[in-house]
């Protein structure tokens, strides 16, 4: 693994773990078996470290929604599966882009919300379009949009690979709830899987 991936990931481990504020370079660099100073040689600040910890975690997020493919159902299906595979397999980062994110200062911060708002975005887009198609009954697509994200990302607080549910039953069920709230019945829910 190259250094500064190596920092990266340290970083995303310690500020998912501790808190940002709570971690300092100096344990950083112990975790890495470096000097303090020569940390300094492959980063310039700890809020770097952060912005860019949040920069994979919304990569990671942003390509879930270049993958989905057709009807509104099924792209919903795609989006809790990837959503939960990003927090599955991405667990500190996805931490951190949860809950870290805001110790950002301007403007960084900003650059933050920019990323967080185009994954939002695309999600309320896949809603809008079941919405038009008379897919999802929902009567205000802001709230369905909030409800969606709110349940996905809650999971990065419980979510255990070696828990109870595997990643995929975790997936399908989540899928099922989501749309049962966004008014799909179980056998439109199963047309979907088809078409």
């Amino acid at each position: 693994m190259e250094r500064r991936e190596q920092i990266l990931t340290i970083a995303g481990h310690l500020f998912s773990q501790r808190g940002y504020h709570a971690t300092s370079m100096r344990e950083l660099a112990k975790h890495l078996n470096l000097q303090g100073g020569s940390l300094y040689a492959h980063i310039t600040s700890k809020e770097e470290l952060l912005l860019e910890v949040v920069r994979q975690a919304a990569e990671r997020f942003l390509k879930v929604l270049e993958g989905l493919k057709g009807d509104p159902v099924a792209k919903l299906k795609g989006l809790v599966r990837g959503h939960l595979e990003v927090i599955a397999q991405e667990l500190p980062r996805a931490t951190v882009f949860f809950h870290e994110w805001k110790h950002l200062s301007p403007p960084l911060l900003e650059e933050a919300k920019a990323l967080r708002r185009r994954y939002e975005e695309g999600v309320q887009a896949v809603i809008q379009e079941g919405m038009e198609q008379g897919v999802f009954r929902v009567e205000n697509l802001r709230l369905a949009t909030l409800f969606v994200l709110s349940a996905l990302n809650w999971t990065y607080q419980w979510y255990r690979p070696e828990g109870p549910l595997s990643l995929e039953e975790l997936s399908e069920a989540y899928a099922t709830l989501i749309l049962r709230a966004l008014g799909v019945e179980a056998r439109e829910e199963k047309g979907g899987e088809d078409g």
